[in-house]
């Protein structure tokens, strides 16, 4: 397997090697131009591209195309097109052109729009992003595209995720010629979305309708272990998971996904799977992949992977760290501190840019991860609040207070580790632990976003990210852009000074879990967006619309749509759980324990009749079986009451409000009920596999 992987790694990909080989000196340079600069592509070198694309793909198995673009809908969207052109007598050609490579033209009317366009008016565009490199996947090559309407409006993820990038690196090249770096031409900035999932037995998972129409489970007690003993974290790998986690390795690497680490994670039967960082883009495409890829091995496995962010109650979801990092051309990681971050006036300049950008656009972040999922997720043990705050860690947070108050920072000195063996090997311990609270933490050399939830497309927090960096740079650079270059030092010093005197109440390197948090927060002025209705309306702010519209990343029309899509896919997703806990309950649970109280109904009445007297405990657990019977269905009742009334709302913000204040508690009320009389149950009375079998069978 190791003397495979060197020639495994991107066979499936028509990458820098393969165009090297297949396209002539002159036309790669071109393509290589419009990559590396962001510059036209013309149509002739398109059409050369396009026959050596072709011939790949043909060589590698593939006999169709398709543009693979990122609708509003949070998956991925192809139609499929074969290369053969009729050319006469029954015969046909193998033929794919520029135009064919570079436009495609689906129908958009079903794709959510918010608004942009009636469903009776179906075309739109896709185009190829020559950034992201095509592959082939199940004998078809796929080209990575953006999605527009016919107006010009963008319908998709990767759209404004594009023109993030390109705001952030004009803004940072501009900075860093001010700072004297003149030979820096592109800033790119980088990321590595790890990913975390459960796997369940195919067999069981089909006997839930909540997993299979909601991806959550609604219903079920808690077994007699959890995650309390923390045997799973970092654990030996169970035969069946390993061989999983083998094959998804071969197939990520096949299409140059970097898949790296894999480990158990710290729920029974959650895992996760963490990439090499790339360029933000292609690393978003990868991402979207791997879930895919990720569902299709298991399926032949005879498992499920799960990616909803919390499938289970009572142990921990699954997110998405999201680690972010801006580097340039000329190979320099614009936020590694060096040997002296002190002395370090770039590091310092992009770091407080990070730093105001967070604090500036807190709501926008946690808007950017805000999902009807997450929001079971933030704030529970395992994942951060939903009070969006930054770990700096010790040194860097000295190395702050001491230009703040304009005192002198000793360095800080390597720390020798002396474990108490003489066998183990002597090392160096890192200048600051790690915070796994915090939300926005800074790890070294990057940033790690942890808020994110596993299904979530990284485009949107990244778009944020971007564009709020790229709006604090561009207001740093006007503070200094006529300063002469001789005082440059002492301005940026100054500036730096004044940014962290007014934004240094988003730092926090304490435990973001405690109760104690929330209330410093709340003193220092930091929002706690607890809820999706309730952070969706920032979208629409007058301060973020002219964020998004100065950089170009939205135009006030596409921000209206995105806030009117975010809140129909909220209320759709409430729905959808509501309708399924409704079915669940009066078609399966309901007559479940009717049938278990009959049956101990028969048992009393059988000593009864024998002992002339009834058994207290078995009079006493039918009580029991009784009054959850009738709770249960008047809660039910309720529920149904409550979503007829939720869909009979026509203002997506009220109707969303309704599902959030009213709906929600019902269903709550439904599962504590159902799930307390579920542990009177036998398994063969369970109209269900409990979440025993689901989290200990694989």
């Amino acid at each position: 397997m190791t003397k495979r992987i060197p020639e495994l790694y991107g066979s499936l990909v028509f990458n820098d090697k393969i165009m090297r080989e297949k396209l002539p000196k002159d036309i790669y340079k071109a393509l290589r131009k419009t990559i590396e600069n962001s510059t036209h592509l013309e149509l002739d070198v398109a059409n050369a591209v396009a026959i050596a694309m072709k011939e790949w793909a043909v060589e590698n198995g593939a006999t169709h195309f398709t543009h693979w673009f990122q609708p509003m809908t949070g998956f991925t969207a192809e139609k499929h097109d074969s290369f053969i052109t009729p050319v006469g007598d029954g015969q046909v050609i193998m033929d794919f052109s520029g135009k064919e490579l570079v436009k495609g033209e689906p129908d958009a009317s079903s794709f959510p729009s918010g608004g942009l366009r009636a469903t009776f008016e179906a075309r739109g565009y896709t185009a190829w992003d020559p950034t992201s490199p095509a592959f082939i996947k199940d004998g078809t090559l796929y080209i990575p595209t953006a999605f527009c309407s016919y107006s010009g409006e963008a319908l998709d993820k990767k759209t404004p995720l594009l023109r993030s990038m390109e705001a952030l690196n004009k803004e940072a090249v501009k900075m860093l010629h001010l700072l004297g770096k003149t030979d820096v031409t592109n800033v790119s900035t980088t990321v590595g979305p790890e990913q975390e999932y459960f796997l369940v037995d195919k067999e069981l998972y089909k006997q839930r309708k909540d997993l299979i129409f909601t991806g959550r489970t609604l219903l079920g007690a808690k077994p007699p272990k959890g995650q309390e003993m923390e045997d799973h974290y970092f654990g030996s790998l169970k035969p069946r998971v390993a061989a999983y986690m083998h094959d998804l390795d071969e197939e990520l690497w096949k299409l140059g996904i970097p898949a790296k680490t894999k480990h158990n994670e710290v729920a029974p039967a959650q895992h996760e799977l963490a990439p090499i960082f790339d360029t933000t883009n292609v690393a978003v495409d990868h991402n979207q992949l791997t879930m895919e890829i990720m569902k299709k091995v298991a399926d032949k496995h005879d498992l499920v992977c799960l990616l909803h962010e919390k499938p289970f109650d009572g142990i921990n979801g699954s997110g998405k760290h999201n680690n972010w990092s801006m580097s340039t051309n000329t190979g320099k990681n614009l936020l590694d501190p060096g040997r002296t971050p002190a002395e370090n006036t770039q590091f310092l300049v992009f770091l407080m840019a990070v730093i105001k950008a967070v604090d500036d656009y807190a709501d926008l972040m946690r808007l950017s991860v805000a999902s009807a999922g997450n929001d079971h997720r933030l704030g529970a043990n395992e994942a951060p609040p939903a009070i969006v705050s930054i770990f700096l860690g010790d040194e860097l947070t000295e190395v702050l207070d001491s230009i703040e108050n304009d005192t002198f920072f000793g360095k800080h000195q390597k720390v020798a580790m002396d474990i108490g063996a003489t066998v183990l090997p002597h090392f160096f311990k890192d200048n600051t632990d790690r915070n796994r609270t915090s939300p926005f933490a800074f790890t070294g050399n990057k940033f790690e976003f942890r808020m994110l939830g596993s299904s979530i497309s990284v485009a949107g927090p990244n778009v944020v990210l971007n564009t709020a960096v790229a709006e604090a740079l561009s207001q740093f650079y006007d503070e200094l852009k006529d300063t002469p270059a001789d005082q440059m030092d002492d301005a940026v010093h100054e500036l730096v000074k004044r940014a962290i005197l007014k934004h240094k109440k988003v730092i926090f390197n304490g435990n973001g879990y405690t109760d104690e948090w929330v209330v410093e927060a709340e003193k220092r002025g930091l929002p706690n967006l607890k809820s999706t209705p309730e952070v969706l309306p920032c979208f629409i702010a007058e301060k973020n619309i002219e964020l998004f519209t100065k950089h170009h990343i939205f135009t006030e029309t596409e921000i209206h749509s995105r806030y009117e899509i975010l809140l129909e896919n909220y209320c759709k997703t409430l729905h959808i759980e509501a309708k399924t806990l409704a079915d669940m309950v009066k078609r399966d649970f309901l007559p479940a324990l009717m049938s278990y109280s009959d049956t101990v109904t028969s048992a009393i009445l059988k000593k009864k009749e024998a002992a002339g007297f009834a058994c207290a405990s078995e009079t006493k657990l039918l009580t029991k079986l009784s009054g959850y019977y009738d709770a249960i269905t008047d809660a039910e009742e309720k529920l149904e009451e409550y979503t007829e009334a939720a869909e009979g709302i026509e203002d997506f913000q009220a109707q969303a409000d309704y599902y959030h204040e009213t709906v929600i508690p019902a269903m709550e009320e439904i599962r504590s009920y159902a799930d307390a009389a579920e542990s009177y149950l036998p398994d063969e009375v369970l109209p269900y596999p409990s979440y025993q079998k689901l989290l200990f069978s694989v």
